[in-house]
């Protein structure tokens, strides 16, 4: 009888030591990691300073304000919208620990969608996180969701209706921060959360804008620069200016009968010129290997580059480097900035000027860990 009670024993012991395991490991997930904003900062605010709807809550997300105290113009760069979308969270990371703007004001918001930030998609066996080797340390960043958290947005209807179109999609894009926009202020989190990001861009007179994604290699808008109609002369200068860099980026019109997108909806709705940026991620791909560390890092794929090698369909992937994060971020922190100075061309009474940036060289030779500090 004592053995058996003993053995009762040992295992709840067991069952408690698992479950405090992965107590912790849940609570992690919900920990972001630290950001080290560059000297020139001058202030971090919320985003609920902009809509106290969401103060308290998981889609409340930092926001760095960088104020040269010269006037010009007010840029504000978009990251991890969808957090599985590695490059475009670095990149914005990159950017806000190194910048130095010394005329103007730039806000960066790296986790835009923060709540998606605390889980992983199902099904997909993608890691937790993944590591990024700066010059003295190894710092680890969280690989997350393309949407809401659930904990925190459900159930999903079937079919969700964008608000105010009425336009259905999908009930799973009901937690899609980039079908949100222009959001309400009475609507679910990720409609709140799009509703606050609206109302900074007004409060605050954004004059030009970027969200920043990555995609499958095979989705045709890999490496482009969608653009609001409005602003066709701003694009059309900077994918010019790109490739005298000797880098190719495809001018895409938004268009007109898709809507709840940033690039459509801070558009239309208010006086932003707002520009969306792609970069090809094979580890997002319905046709890639294993989701590993190394996939997400390297961009490194066998099946994509066989997949390019059939001709069987169009494939933004390179077949001798692949895709690695370094690449990714570095054509993110060029195309922002060439964007800006297209911007500025045309707007010289307000210019946004900034410094100490890494162009895409740099990034590429030194690696994205080489400008990231502690």
């Amino acid at each position: 009888m004592l053995r058996k009670y003993l053995i009762h024993i040992i295992v709840l012991l067991i069952a408690g030591v698992a479950g405090t395991i992965a107590s912790l490991e849940f609570l992690k997930m919900h920990t972001p990691e630290a950001l080290y904003p560059s000297e020139s900062i001058t202030k971090t605010a919320m985003l609920s300073d902009y809509f106290e709807g969401i103060k308290g809550t998981n889609g409340d997300t930092e926001v760095y304000i960088y104020d040269s105290g010269q006037p010009g113009g007010t840029a504000m760069i978009a990251a991890g919208a969808h957090p599985n979308e590695t490059a475009s969270f670095l990149a914005s990371v990159l950017i806000l620990e190194n910048i130095k703007v010394t005329q103007g004001r730039i806000f960066i918001i790296p986790r835009l969608n923060k709540s998606a930030f605390t889980c992983t998609d199902p099904m997909e066996g993608n890691p937790q996180f993944y590591p990024i080797q700066t010059q003295n340390n190894m710092r680890q960043f969280r690989l997350g969701s393309r949407v809401t958290n659930p904990l925190d947005q459900w159930p999903d209807p079937l079919v969700t209706s964008h608000y105010p179109s009425n336009q259905q999609l999908s009930g799973f894009e009901t937690r899609n921060i980039n079908r949100s926009y222009p959001g309400r202020a009475d609507g679910n989190l990720t409609e709140k959360v799009g509703y606050a990001i609206m109302q900074l861009i007004e409060k605050e007179d954004i004059d030009i804008s970027f969200d920043l994604h990555e995609s499958s290699p095979e989705v045709p808008i890999v490496n482009v620069i969608v653009y609001h109609e409005k602003n066709e002369e701003i694009a059309m200068g900077a994918v010019l200016g790109l490739e005298m860099l000797d880098q190719n980026y495809s001018p895409e019109l938004s268009p007109n009968n898709f809507r709840g997108l940033s690039h459509r909806e801070w558009g239309d709705n208010t006086n932003t010129a707002p520009f969306l940026m792609e970069t090809s991620n094979p580890s997002m791909g319905r046709l890639r290997e294993a989701s590993t560390i190394e996939l997400v890092l390297k961009g490194k794929s066998k099946f994509y580059a066989k997949a390019k090698q059939s001709n069987a369909l169009r494939i933004a992937y390179n077949e001798e480097r692949g895709e690695p994060i370094d690449h990714r971020v570095a054509r993110h922190v060029i195309g922002v900035s060439e964007l800006i100075f297209s911007y500025n061309m045309m707007n010289e009474d307000k210019m946004i000027v900034f410094e100490n940036i890494p162009g895409y060289d740099e990034i590429r030779e030194n690696g994205v860990g080489y400008f990231l500090h502690e």
